[in-house]
């Protein structure tokens, strides 16, 4: 697929990440359209999208809706919402992606197309704990979509004001491994707007990676109220993070994932990352769904298949659980 010379570039959940890209891919010229709801996607049409990096503010001007349905079609569709949220629009996406659009998943956790296009005992298994009734995979179609893994990190300050605090990486990869045209083409899209968007032959390797941390430290953040640095320094947590890491590498590697770093290393990145408030944590404290099941219920699901024992992961999951519980039960 070969797309247009100035393809139309839809954000779809573009709140921290997403609006941080859409910003700075609308700031070199592309045609961007930013799909938000609430008082952030008030605040934009308002205002216009504040956006905060090294001490500077910038405002972009980015064409904003909370209806994506009245949307002509687009060329690309970067899907950067949080991943429970996306089966209940998958009409909305594959309206948006037409005939000839590519879905970028930008999404934390495993992908719901994960064992497509793989020569795997397990090929084009649905992982259920993302898509549990399989509407991405029936409706949008795991041929059509692009990987990426997020690397950036981006902080909501107030509806409308985004701060960015560190990376710029958006590694991409065909599920099939291939490297396609419409894959190449996305990838300049990115660098061209100032992102390191590089086009990885196994983009599993680099979602495991990503993984590895998220299933680490999210949930300990949200159990702790511990900020990044803190949770890899300090003693105590940085062991809790160790175990859990160990459990996630038995279920990649099984898989036939490669970590290419060590544990200790892994966990000296994250310290590097500095005071940065995970998103779960972020997500809990605002009260919203956390995306548990990308992360963490989708990695016990497969442990299961691949029949690797996680007995952390699971003891860490019901605590997770147990918490928001007790939150929303204080809630309502």
């Amino acid at each position: 697929m070969a797309l247009t010379l100035k393809p139309r570039i839809c954000i779809f959940g573009a709140g921290a990440i997403g609006g941080w890209v859409g910003a700075k891919l609308h700031h070199t010229g592309n045609d961007v359209t930013l799909v938000a709801r609430g008082a952030h996607k008030q605040a934009i049409s308002d205002g216009g999208l504040v956006c905060i990096a090294n001490g500077e503010e910038t405002i972009h001007e980015v064409p904003v809706t909370d209806e994506p349905m009245e949307l002509p079609e687009q060329d690309i569709v970067f899907v950067t919402a949080k991943a429970h949220s996306i089966p209940p629009v998958a009409d909305s996406l594959r309206h948006l992606i037409g005939e000839q659009g590519v879905l970028v998943t930008a999404v934390n956790g495993l992908p719901w197309w994960y064992f497509y296009g793989i020569d795997s005992p397990y090929a084009n298994k649905p992982i259920l704990s993302v898509d549990p009734d399989r509407a991405l995979w029936n409706h949008v179609g795991p041929d059509r979509t692009i990987g990426c893994v997020v690397y950036p990190s981006v902080d909501m300050v107030k509806p409308g004001v985004l701060k960015h605090t560190s990376d710029n990486r958006l590694p991409l990869g065909e599920p099939t491994g291939e490297s396609t045209e419409r894959i190449q083409q996305v990838s300049q899209i990115l660098e061209d707007s100032g992102f390191r968007a590089p086009i990885r032959r196994n983009i599993r390797n680099e979602i495991w990676l990503k993984l590895w941390g998220n299933v680490a430290f999210n949930p300990v953040s949200v159990l702790t109220g511990a900020l990044l640095d803190e949770m890899a320094t300090n003693a105590g947590t940085r062991d809790v993070a160790a175990t859990l890491m160990q459990e996630v590498r038995n279920v990649g590697e099984k898989l036939g994932v490669r970590f290419g770093m060590s544990i200790e290393r892994r966990i000296q990145g994250a310290a590097q990352v500095g005071a940065h408030k995970t998103s779960m944590l972020q997500d809990f404290e605002t009260g919203k769904q956390l995306e548990s099941g990308a992360i963490i219920d989708a990695v016990i699901e497969v442990a299961d298949l691949v029949q690797v024992p996680t007995p952390a992961i699971h003891m860490i999951n019901a605590l997770l659980k147990q918490r928001v519980k007790i939150r929303d039960s204080s809630i309502h």
